[in-house]
């Protein structure tokens, strides 16, 4: 799959409804609004917007986007845990 080819959130890799609701409580409405985005910006918002610390999976999940959006090789979620962990320690 290529990132052009995603229209709708679920179309791309590791995004499901969950994470695609996430995504329109963001104020983003397509994968395209992915592009140049920070995920940890947008993982900040979603806790704030949920009043609770979100899972940092969902970090992973937002960087994975983000990149495959950015036109990098589609990688499973759990490949962008040890960048979170490094870049991010303290979640």
């Amino acid at each position: 799959m290529r990132a052009a080819d995603a229209k709708r959130f679920e179309d791309m890799p590791n995004i499901g409804k969950a994470v695609a609701r996430d995504f329109a409580r963001l104020g983003l409405h397509a994968p395209k609004d992915l592009a140049g985005k920070d995920a940890k910006k947008l993982y900040d918002k979603m806790c704030r917007l949920s009043g609770t610390r979100q899972d940092p999976c969902v970090l992973d999940t937002y960087m994975a986007a983000i990149d495959f959006m950015g036109g990098a090789k589609a990688k499973p979620w759990w490949a962008y845990t040890a960048a979170r962990k490094r870049d991010f320690p303290d979640l």
